[in-house]
């Protein structure tokens, strides 16, 4: 092989390599979340993702009041429609305000162990309704 067979050869393997298969144009990582259950679920609230971080324990308090809200309604409607698992935030919000937002920090974190509680302890009787009804 001459020498610019060599430089050509070299360069279509190295536009082979440069080149990502669409396969792995799959694998590479995108920062917009993409589900596969219920894909239309509600966003949260714009400000709960403002937050400041030293703060973050009151986004993940409304996460968690979110979540015990979701399960108890799947367990006490024996329904796992998407609307049921992943409903508007409007009520997980209301809670939060209604009984947290002036609490102290120590104290938005043992409601947040409640809940998390809560939200376990339904999860299995959640998860059999859910997968019966394809939405797991």
């Amino acid at each position: 092989m001459g020498f610019t067979t060599h430089i050509i050869v070299t360069a279509v393997l190295l536009g082979l390599i440069a080149q990502p298969s669409s396969a792995e144009n799959d694998l590479i990582p995108s920062m917009e979340r993409v589900y596969h259950i219920c894909p239309d679920r509600p966003l949260e609230p714009e400000w709960m993702q403002q937050i400041p971080l030293r703060e973050a324990y009151q986004r993940v308090l409304v996460q968690d009041i979110y979540r015990a809200q979701s399960m108890e309604s799947i367990v006490a409607t024996g329904e796992c429609a998407c609307a049921i698992r992943f409903p508007a935030w409007d009520e997980a919000v209301t809670t939060f305000y209604d009984n947290y937002a002036d609490a102290e920090r120590w104290e938005m974190l043992d409601a947040s162990d409640t809940y998390n509680r809560r939200a376990n302890d339904l999860r299995p009787e959640a998860k059999a309704i859910c997968e019966a009804a394809g939405n797991w």
